[in-house]
C-alpha cells in the first residue's frame, strides 16, 4: 500500500484471468505498476511510456448507506474486472494505453462500518464521518493520477466519491472544474454530513465545482430544496420526463447542448448507474435509460475536448433481484461497456 493506494500486481488479478488459445485478452495487453515503486513517479513514467488511462477501484458502500440507502456498491469493482480483463484485445481498442492501478485502500474503514445500522442515529452519524474519511483517501489517490497527466476511470462505491475526485481535479488545475452527470438524482442535498446524495453540493460549497449539468434528472426523485439549490447555483438539468416521457428533447440533443455550454475548465464525466433500467444498483429502477443510451451519453461526453475522467458508481451486484451471481454478471458487462465507450471516444479524438 502506498499513500492509501493498494497497487495491483499480477497475483492480485490472476484468479480473475482466463486464457484462450490463439486469442489475446485485455489482461495480457494492459499495464501494471511495480508494487515496490514510488507511485507518484511511476505514474509520471507510465505517461512517458504511452499510458493515458488509469483504472482505479473504490470498494465501499458506506456513502449509499450514509444516505439511508442500500449497500452492495463495494462489489462493483471486482465484477467489472472479471469481465473487462477477459474481453478480447483487438484492433478496436488499444488496451496497451490502459494501466490497471489498483484500488483505494479502505479495508480498515469498511471494517469500522460493517456493523453500523443507518436506521440508528448514532450509527448514521458515524457512517457519515467515515464517508468523509473516504473523501480524503480518494482525493489523495486521484491527486497522484491527475498530477501525472493521466485520465482516471474510477469504478465502484457510491456517488459520494465524486467529491474526492472533483477536489483533486480542481486543486490540480487551481480552479473550479465542471461536471456532467447522467443521474436520476442531482446529488445536491444539503451539507448535512457526507453521504452519496450530496457530493456535488459539497464540491460547490467548497468552490471546486463551477458548472454542473444533470442529464436524466427524475422529476419525482428530487425534493424541492434540491431543485431550489440547483437554481440558486445556476446549475441546469434535462429531466428524464422531458427526454423519455414527454420527448420534448432527445438524449443526443440534450447532451450536445449541455456540453456546448461548458467553458474551457476540465470536465468530469459522471454516470450514476441508478440511471439505467434493471441495473443492479443501490437504488434499483424499472424507469430509466437503456444501456445503449448510457453508452451514448459516455461517448458524447468523452468526446468533449476537456473531458478529464470517467466515474461509474452505485453499481451493487447483490441488489439484483435474481441474486448475487446474476448481479455480478450484469454489473460487470454493463460497466465494461461504459468503460469501452469512454476509451473508444477518447482515442478517436
Amino acid at each position: 500500500m502506498t499513500d492509501y493506494l493498494k497497487i495491483y500486481d499480477e497475483a492480485a488479478v490472476k484468479h480473475l484471468c482466463v486464457r484462450r488459445a490463439n486469442e489475446q485478452k485485455a489482461w495480457q495487453a494492459l499495464a501494471l505498476l511495480d508494487t515496490h515503486t514510488n507511485a507518484p513517479q511511476a505514474l509520471i513514467d507510465a505517461k512517458q511510456f504511452g499510458i493515458r488511462y488509469v483504472l482505479v477501484g473504490v470498494c465501499e458502500d458506506i456513502g449509499p448507506r450514509a444516505n439511508l440507502g442500500n449497500g452492495g456498491s463495494h462489489q462493483a469493482w471486482q465484477a467489472f474486472l472479471k469481465r473487462f480483463l477477459n474481453q478480447t484485445h483487438n484492433q478496436f481498442l488499444n488496451h496497451e494505453r490502459v494501466l490497471l492501478l489498483g484500488e483505494v485502500e479502505l479495508d480498515d474503514i469498511n471494517q469500522q462500518a460493517a456493523h453500523l445500522d443507518n436506521k440508528n442515529d448514532a450509527d448514521l452519524a458515524q457512517l457519515r464521518q467515515l464517508c468523509a474519511d473516504i473523501d480524503t483517501r480518494v482525493e489523495r489517490v486521484l491527486a497522484m493520477i491527475f498530477a501525472a497527466g493521466l485520465e482516471p476511470i474510477v469504478i465502484g462505491g457510491g456517488h459520494n466519491n465524486c467529491l474526492g475526485i472533483l477536489r483533486a481535479l480542481s486543486k490540480q488545475h487551481a480552479k473550479p472544474v465542471n461536471a456532467i452527470n447522467l443521474d436520476p438524482h442531482a446529488d445536491f442535498r444539503e451539507c448535512e454530513g457526507r453521504h452519496s446524495g450530496n457530493g456535488f453540493r459539497y464540491a460547490y460549497s467548497e468552490s471546486h465545482l463551477a458548472q454542473y449539468h444533470v442529464i436524466g434528472l427524475h422529476e419525482f426523485k428530487n425534493n424541492q430544496a434540491i431543485l431550489n439549490a440547483l437554481k440558486d447555483a445556476n446549475f441546469l438539468f434535462n429531466s428524464y420526463q422531458d427526454i423519455q416521457v414527454r420527448r420534448t428533447i432527445d438524449l443526443s440533443t440534450a447532451c450536445k447542448h449541455a456540453l456546448a455550454r461548458f467553458d474551457s475548465a476540465p470536465l468530469g464525466v459522471e454516470v450514476d448507474l441508478d440511471s439505467i433500467s434493471l441495473m443492479p444498483v443501490s437504488a434499483y429502477t424499472n424507469c430509466g435509460f437503456s444501456v445503449s443510451d448510457a453508452e451514448h451519453f459516455v461517448h458524447l461526453a468523452a468526446r468533449h475536448v476537456h473531458a478529464s475522467y470517467l466515474h461509474l458508481c452505485e453499481g451493487a451486484p447483490s441488489q439484483h433481484p435474481v441474486g448475487l451471481e446474476a448481479g455480478i454478471n450484469d454489473a460487470g458487462q454493463i460497466i465494461t461497456a461504459l468503460v469501452n465507450a469512454y476509451l473508444q471516444a477518447r482515442e478517436s479524438l
